[in-house]
């Protein structure tokens, strides 16, 4: 998950929260079940972990239950609709998709196994750091001396059966839009021990403002604040909804380089997105 300022909107900022009486109420209460669902779920995953590590290794056939049962419940706490569309797909492979928001982690992680790949800085976010480091996640840095290494470990996760998960846009937006994918991590599907075997499955998540709320109410860019914006999701009296819709995989073989396949997995995840809303990227 990124949040590097390749995209900023207009207001990109939150305003201050003034809930009222019953906001508060609503914030308090489903902020305490909010934490002790994730924290409960982590401190069990971890001790699952402890068995299934010497046991599995890399591959985890219990722990990401946990994981998916979690995030599916943080929905029903906020009070929000969930639903997911499409066949997952069985090929080994990779999972690309837009980016709203921290709460992509939730509503991809819902309904599929999968493991993400973030920047290195989200390791040390509160909570939904540590979240990430339990349930598998790669961290990278951006940095050119680091691509070796981590491209050893994309092979040995991607070849260990591992479905990882990545952002191409490279930031968080307002989730009306796509913006064009970067192909820079293509390049690891094109490798000689993974171009023929491996296979990309194109996600859109669209989400749904409450009614009477800004379209852009889940979104989550520029210098807003993460603890702000979940008090604003947990305070909030109505709420929208959330749809993962897992488009047809592409196969990394039938591609003659990383740049065709980034632009064939964007056309996928931008057709779930209004042409209105597409056509505001400029």
């Amino acid at each position: 998950m990124s949040r590097d300022p390749t995209w900023v909107g207009a207001d990109d900022t939150l305003p201050p929260l003034r809930p009222g009486v019953l906001g508060w109420v609503r914030l308090v209460l489903r902020g305490a079940v909010f934490v002790v669902v994730t924290l409960g779920g982590l401190l069990v995953l971890l001790a699952v972990r402890l068995v299934e590590r010497p046991l599995y290794g890399l591959a985890r056939p219990w722990t990401p239950y946990i994981t998916q049962w979690v995030c599916r419940t943080a929905f029903r706490v906020f009070g929000m609709g969930y639903s997911s569309h499409g066949e997952r797909m069985t090929h080994p492979g990779a999972v690309v998709s837009n980016h709203c928001s921290w709460m992509d982690i939730f509503a991809l992680n819902a309904g599929k196994r999968v493991y993400f790949v973030a920047k290195s800085e989200v390791a040390a976010w509160p909570l939904i750091g540590w979240l990430a480091r339990a349930t598998g996640t790669v961290f990278i840095r951006r940095n050119v001396r680091d691509a070796a290494e981590q491209k050893r470990v994309f092979e040995a996760r991607l070849t260990a059966g591992h479905k990882l998960l990545f952002f191409p846009e490279g930031t968080s937006t307002d989730g009306l839009r796509v913006l064009p994918f970067k192909p820079t991590l293509f390049a690891a599907f094109f490798s000689p021990a993974l171009r023929d075997i491996l296979w990309v499955q194109p996600v859109s998540v669209v989400y749904t403002a409450p009614d009477g709320g800004p379209e852009r109410f889940y979104g989550w860019w520029g210098d807003m604040d993460f603890g702000a914006h979940l008090a604003k999701i947990l305070a909030a009296s109505k709420q929208g909804s959330v749809e993962v819709i897992w488009h047809e995989p592409l196969e990394v073989a039938a591609f003659s380089d990383r740049k065709a396949l980034a632009k064939a997995a964007e056309d996928a995840v931008r057709s779930a997105f209004e042409p209105q809303d597409i056509a505001a990227i400029n």
